[in-house]
């Protein structure tokens, strides 16, 4: 990857006008709004997208790789997601989109929803023999993933511990290179045309994984234009599509989840207000009939990520209609694709919600700023440029903020002393 943070949501402060919208929606309360600028913590940061998405002013966007980042690479492999043919009007087959991708300079194609495949059968397999802790949450969305990290680390025991398809599919893919060309695998690039900014970041950060075989992410709306160009330019289709009906449904929110087959004790929830109000009730041990839940931090699923072109709701209905003719699966997990399915790291927990320090000063902190919420109007107006009192506090317990910067107070404090000034006269 080009950019050296870890992180794909970025800021241009030229652009942004100091409103509040942000700040409201992060679910991690990773924006504050100081000196008439938003400014993004970094470690509480997930990568969403939510920001971007409600930003009236485009402040915010998404670092991603560009197309000729092809160049650096003898042999490059397109990863193409489930949700990209939905992108497309008029779509019977797959196989026009990825003769148009091998029109634009790849090499190959390894289709994700191949891997999806396979992920949906270790899962199936998983729930099976596993004896965690139930639900079992997926960990293919990495927004969901590190929510969980930074946000529920209760739950952190109930996440899947399989990789993502599109890791497993960079895997297989650099596998079949190998073999068919001769070359060194870094001499081969795996290419993700990614429909969102979290797997931009799950990319440069993995979870699960020591290492991430995907070498570069190219957003969905940036490789859009010339693939559309490439896609009229192709002659006769030749069959390059090799999934099914199981594969194309991750690409929205429930696919994964109605892969299981073996059950149907799940649940399947979209958009980041609606994941968190799941976690929270998971926290709190509320399902306890459910064998499995599917989290997708954006509404609609992948087909709902801010890097792709086309409205979800109508992408979804593409989804539907590409999947009617198609066989319900074509990939089955072979012994050399299952080892490589599980992950071979942990997940760390993220303490950065935490006040920090001794136990006995964690105490008094939270103390502190129990105290200082309390002298607060609890309005959660997003005045002071925190996204609520309780944010309010918390910075001011840490250093970052003061109770002044609280503009109702300030405001009341004002009208006593003119009250009192006026009664002096």
């Amino acid at each position: 990857m080009q950019e050296t943070s870890v992180h794909s949501v970025t800021l241009n402060r030229e652009l942004c006008k100091g409103c509040i919208n942000c700040i409201k929606r992060c679910p991690t309360e990773a924006i504050r709004v100081r000196d008439g600028k938003a400014a993004i913590i970094s470690e509480r940061c997930v990568d969403c997208g939510e920001c971007i998405r409600i930003c009236p002013h485009h402040a915010k966007r998404a670092v991603s790789d560009p197309l000729d980042v092809l160049k650096q690479y003898k042999y490059k492999i397109a990863l193409p997601p489930p949700s990209l043919y939905a992108q497309f009007n008029n779509l019977d087959e797959p196989d026009v989109v990825l003769a148009g991708l091998l029109r634009l300079g790849f090499d190959n194609v390894f289709e994700v929803s191949r891997a999806a495949e396979l992920v949906s059968e270790a899962t199936r397999r998983f729930l099976q023999t596993s004896d965690m802790p139930r639900p079992i949450i997926s960990s293919a969305c990495p927004a969901v993933t590190r929510l969980i990290c930074v946000r529920f680390p209760q739950l952190m025991d109930h996440i899947l511990p399989l990789i993502a398809p599109i890791e497993l599919a960079a895997r297989l893919a650099k596998d079949e290179a190998v073999k068919k060309t001769g070359l060194p695998r870094e001499q081969i690039g795996c290419i993700f045309l990614t429909p969102c900014p979290a797997k931009v970041s799950a990319i440069r950060s993995p979870m699960g994984s020591k290492h991430s075989d995907v070498d570069a992410a190219v957003a969905v709306k940036d490789v859009y234009p010339p693939l559309l160009s490439a896609m009229k330019q192709v002659g006769q289709v030749e069959y390059l599509s090799l999934s099914g009906r199981i594969g194309l449904g991750w690409g929205e929110s429930g696919g994964e989840a109605a892969a299981l087959m073996t059950t149907e004790r799940y649940l399947a929830a979209d958009g980041i207000e609606n994941v968190i109000r799941v976690l929270s009730d998971l926290e709190d041990e509320k399902y306890h009939d459910l064998d499995f839940v599917e989290l997708n931090a954006c509404s609609g699923g992948c087909v709902g990520g801010v890097l792709q072109v086309e409205n979800p709701y109508i992408a979804k209905a593409k989804m539907k209609h590409l999947r009617r003719t198609m066989p319900v699966s074509r990939n089955h997990l072979t012994d050399d694709a299952a080892e490589q399915v599980a992950w071979d790291d942990e997940l760390n927990y993220n303490p950065v919600l935490e006040l920090g320090g001794t136990r006995a000063e964690r105490f008094e902190r939270y103390a502190k700023m129990e105290q200082i919420t309390a002298m607060l109007p609890g309005l959660d107006c997003g005045s002071c440029g925190a996204p609520t009192c309780a944010a309010l506090a918390e910075d001011v317990v840490r250093g970052q903020a003061d109770v002044n910067d609280c503009t109702v107070l300030m405001r009341r404090r004002m009208e006593a002393v003119l009250r009192a000034l006026g009664r002096d006269e």
